[in-house]
């Protein structure tokens, strides 16, 4: 799993999370770094934020689907802002989670995405 976020302490939490729920979790800092590795870890699921520097959610969305080695990958975005806006700019994400976000909601969301 890739978790994609420019707020370290997002980032350090959910790879704790994750890692203490059995995932093997790979974390970058903003889009670029996160293409960058989903292309060298070709991950199951990616958790990408929406609002970073360098590349941000939309953008590295687009570049994942346009690599036949990652397009596939599901991808569940997180935002502060609300999903009809987030909607507005991207599309072809697997699921959404608004920040500030509950663990037992991210947990719940990857099991859907996991079982789906």
């Amino acid at each position: 799993m890739l978790v994609v976020d420019d707020e370290w302490a997002i980032a350090e939490v959910l790879e704790d999370i994750l890692s203490d729920e059995g995932f093997r979790v790979v974390v970058a800092n903003n889009g670029r770094q996160g293409l960058e590795r989903a292309l060298a870890e070709k991950p199951d699921l990616i958790l990408l934020d929406f609002m970073m520097p360098v590349l941000d959610g939309p953008g590295m969305l687009a570049a994942l689907a346009e690599d036949e080695r990652v397009s596939g990958t599901r991808v569940i975005l997180m935002s502060s802002l609300p999903e009809a806006t987030v909607r507005e700019r991207c599309s072809g994400y697997a699921a959404f989670l608004r920040k500030p976000f509950l663990i037992d909601d991210v947990l719940a969301t990857i099991q859907n995405i996991v079982t789906s």
